[in-house]
C-alpha cells in the first residue's frame, strides 16, 4: 500500500510541473516556414494550427497560424469572403503540420451569409461544412451579425453566449435566416 502511494505521489510530482510546448508562427504570406517552439502559459492546454483564405473581389490572400490555445475546436468555417480550417491537439509540439486549406468542393448545403448591406446572401457550403452558423457580437452598443457555413465538429464546440458575442449553429439549408440569436437551434 505504501509503495502505491509513493508511486502515485511521484507521478503527481513529475506531471504537475509540465507545460505544453507548441509550434508558433504567423505566416501572413501563406507559409509557416519560420516556426518556433514556445512553452505555453498556464491554462493553455492545446496547440492549434489554422489556415485562412480570404477573397474580397479580385484581392485574395492566405494566412497560416500556429500557437498555444486556451480553448480550441477543430473544424471549418466559411463566411463567404473568408474560409478557415483549424486543427487542434493536446500533446507537445503536435501542431507541426499546417491545417489543411479550406475545401472548395461544394457539398450541396446552403446557408445565409452577410455582406456590408445585408445578411440575405446565399452561400454554397463546401467540404465538411454541414451546418449553418450565426455569430452576433455587440461592441459599444453596436450589433454585428455574421452568417455562414460551419462543420459539425466546430459547431459542437462553440455553441455558447459570451455576453458580447453569441454563436449558434443549426442543421438544414438556409436555417440561419431570420431566427433570433437567443434561440437554441437543434444540431
Amino acid at each position: 500500500m505504501d509503495l502505491q502511494i509513493s508511486v502515485f505521489l511521484l507521478f503527481i510530482l513529475f506531471t504537475a510541473g509540465h507545460s505544453l510546448s507548441c509550434y508558433e508562427c504567423k505566416g501572413l504570406n501563406g507559409s509557416c516556414a519560420d516556426q518556433t517552439v514556445q512553452t505555453c502559459h498556464s491554462g493553455y492546454s492545446q496547440c492549434m494550427s489554422s489556415t485562412g483564405v480570404s477573397k474580397f473581389g479580385e484581392v485574395s490572400g492566405k494566412v497560416k497560424t500556429k500557437d498555444c490555445a486556451f480553448a480550441c475546436q477543430s473544424g471549418s468555417l466559411n463566411l463567404g469572403y473568408i474560409k478557415t480550417t483549424t486543427s487542434c491537439c493536446d500533446t507537445d509540439k503536435c501542431n507541426l503540420q499546417d491545417a489543411p486549406d479550406p475545401s472548395d468542393i461544394p457539398n450541396g448545403k446552403t446557408c445565409y451569409s452577410c455582406d456590408i448591406q445585408s445578411c440575405t446572401n446565399t452561400l454554397i457550403c463546401s467540404g465538411d461544412e454541414d451546418h449553418c452558423i450565426q455569430i452576433t457580437s455587440t461592441f459599444g452598443g453596436q450589433s454585428t451579425v455574421l452568417k455562414g457555413c460551419a462543420s459539425k465538429s466546430l459547431c459542437d464546440g462553440i455553441e455558447f453566449d459570451l455576453g458580447v458575442a453569441s454563436f449558434a449553429c443549426c442543421k438544414g439549408n438556409l436555417c440561419n435566416g431570420a431566427q433570433s440569436v437567443n434561440q437554441r437551434w437543434e444540431l
